[in-house]
């Protein structure tokens, strides 16, 4: 049995690197690379036929590049106590503050989440808060704008997307990255904006784009803000 991808690493005492992995696939007409913002990670997707040499001699032509991108990938910041963690926009400290009989497991308040319960689910707590959240918010946001233009969304969702902050179905789900109850209110009602006028432009033309900016607070500022820091809202957890 065949798979339409085949892999190896191309290592470090090669190409001067830190490895980089190689995918061949056989509909790719030309080498292209690409670095995972998350991890750091880095691949090379190749036409089977392109040589070993080529690929190396491909990878280390666009060394430095691939240098930058990986300096650009922030540290992971793990949910835990102590850690500082932002919300809305703004710095809170995790703080585990045990047993706390009739409690919320999360409370957020004064600058803080405080978590309760047992050390070794603090992370899992803080992330179940945050998605519950995001997901709270995001819904308010998603019904208030989509009465504005007389649609309902069929349903609202949030997930740990990867590669968009936010979709829109054809049948009018919207799913969004609950990361963004991280990022700062303006940048919520953006993406909540875009994916809203989805519900009526599926497409990304001049009409969609002056619902979109309607539905907006401050579309402009919202796009900037992702652009310049929505990689930095994927470190942490």
């Amino acid at each position: 049995m065949t798979t339409p991808y085949s892999y190896h690493r191309v290592d470090e005492a090669d190409v001067d690197l830190s490895s980089v992995t190689v995918r061949r696939h056989p509909t790719a007409r030309r080498l292209t690379l690409r670095v995972d913002q998350v991890t750091g990670d880095a691949w090379v997707s190749a036409p089977p036929q392109v040589s070993e040499r080529d690929i190396v001699h491909f990878v280390r032509r666009y060394a430095n590049w691939l240098a930058d991108r990986r300096a650009r990938v922030p540290d992971r910041v793990p949910l835990a106590d102590g850690a500082v963690v932002p919300l809305m926009g703004l710095p809170h400290q995790v703080r585990h503050v045990g047993a706390q009989p009739g409690s919320p497991p999360v409370e957020w308040a004064d600058g803080e989440l405080r978590v309760s319960g047992a050390a070794e689910f603090v992370a899992r707590r803080l992330t179940d808060f945050l998605k519950a959240e995001a997901r709270r918010r995001l819904s308010e946001l998603s019904m208030e704008k989509a009465a504005r233009i007389g649609r309902v969304p069929a349903r609202v969702s949030v997930r740990d997307t990867r590669t968009r902050w936010g979709s829109c179905s054809h049948t009018g789900r919207l799913t969004y990255c609950w990361r963004l109850i991280l990022a700062p209110e303006v940048v919520q009602d953006y993406v909540a904006a875009h994916e809203v006028a989805h519900l009526a432009e599926m497409h990304h033309g001049p009409a969609f784009w002056r619902l979109c900016e309607a539905l907006a607070d401050d579309m402009v500022t919202g796009q900037d803000w992702l652009k310049l820091h929505g990689a930095s809202l994927r470190r942490y957890g």
